[in-house]
């Protein structure tokens, strides 16, 4: 093919990929241009037939030449993108992918951003690519600095133990000798000093929970087992005067985790939700379960983005949390109860981050939720296990 006839095929490709831009139709261009993270929408070949407000300014041009462009020519040639949206043509399959970072060359600049990649059905073999930039990544980064505290309170509880739980002991035999001597007007001190010694030691004891480093015995469990399990045991204490409503998927496969820590970490979200309820007549909790296979998540520790697909939600209708409180929620310390201590939530961050998962909460008046994504139990050869 000679120069003239490439050029000429090239025009006419541009040529009818404006045409396709136009039968997108304006309504819908009106909508995209609405939404606040760019949006590019892929014909089969990767020319860009359609593209957003937010995508020209992402990409630092018009959105004339972006409809002249394919993909590959406005990312660097080995991006994530570009093999993300081969796998969603191939496989038909939205993606997601979490903390990437996407070199634009144009700009000569780096992005950290938040891959989706959909397959545009109605429009052969097409694809429709949203990157949102920092907002899932920022919660992610949360995640690990949730991880970095855990371990910090394990150096701490570590230390505590030794330093304060042996002269605890002493000031409690001391009073102990004292109550025999005192009045009985000096022998209620006395039995305050033991009682706050021993308030003091069983918080030492929680915090020592997060100094376990024995290995994690995990296998396959049934999430839906576990819930049932919780749910049974909140239905007979803490949350008798509430609803729990159950949204389950049937088709979940096992999760690869620890039953008695998964039971661990749910008990403490329901109980958590009963409480933020309280005695409204209308409290309701819903536990539900749903198979995300797109959800891949890249670690600081890790090269290789970790799968998982696996989602449990937990919502109360309770007051919500306090806006500045909610990104610091998973760290220890940190509380919205007058007399918790704050190490509940942290010690259930840092039991899912031990399964190789992550939480995350979204909060609102009356729709408050904890999501926790976790990966799946697969056979030594890699394959899945289906559900019974």
């Amino acid at each position: 093919m000679s120069a003239t006839d490439s050029s000429t095929n090239g025009s006419v490709q541009v040529e009818a990929h404006k045409a396709a831009s136009a039968e997108f139709g304006g309504d819908a261009l009106k909508i995209l241009n609405a939404l606040p993270h760019p949006v590019l929408a892929l014909a089969a070949d990767g020319f860009v037939v359609e593209a957003n407000v937010a995508a020209e300014i992402f990409f630092g041009v018009s959105r004339s030449i972006l409809l002249q462009q394919t993909l590959a020519n406005l990312l660097p040639y080995d991006s994530v993108l570009l093999s993300l949206v081969d796998q969603v043509k191939a496989t038909g399959a939205a993606i997601i992918e979490y903390r990437v970072d996407l070199g634009i060359p144009r700009l000569g600049t780096e992005k950290m951003v938040d891959l989706f990649v959909t397959p545009l059905t109605e429009a052969g073999e097409g694809v429709v690519v949203m990157l949102q930039e920092r907002a899932m990544a920022e919660k992610m980064d949360r995640q690990l600095n949730h991880r970095g505290a855990a371990r910090s309170v394990s150096a701490m509880a570590a230390m505590l133990g030794h330093e304060i739980k042996n002269p605890l002991s002493g000031i409690r035999g001391a009073a102990q000798l004292l109550e025999a001597e005192v009045s009985d007007g000096d022998r209620a001190l006395t039995r305050l000093i033991c009682e706050e010694t021993d308030r003091i030691v069983k918080l030492v004891d929680r915090m020592d929970a997060f100094s376990d480093h024995r290995p994690l015995e995990r296998e396959s469990v049934n999430i839906h087992t576990v819930l049932d399990h919780v749910k049974r045991i909140a239905q007979a204490g803490f949350a008798r005067n509430i609803r729990i409503a159950e949204n389950y998927d049937p088709s979940l496969p096992p999760v690869l985790g620890n039953r008695d820590q998964l039971i661990q970490i749910f008990l403490n979200l329901v109980k958590n939700a009963a409480e933020a309820i309280g005695e409204r007549a209308d409290g309701e909790i819903e536990l539900s379960t749903a198979f995300r296979p797109g959800v891949r998540l890249k670690l600081s520790t890790s090269d290789t983005a970790v799968s998982l697909p696996l989602q449990v939600c937990v919502r109360d209708n309770g007051p919500g949390v306090p806006a500045e409180i909610c990104p610091h929620l998973f760290e220890p310390f940190v509380t919205t109860k007058a007399t918790g201590n704050g190490l509940g939530l942290a010690l259930v961050a840092k039991i899912i981050g031990d399964h190789g998962g992550t939480i995350e909460c979204e909060s609102q008046p009356r729709r408050t939720i904890f999501r926790v994504l976790m990966p799946m139990y697969a056979l030594r050869d890699g394959r899945s296990v289906k559900p019974k």
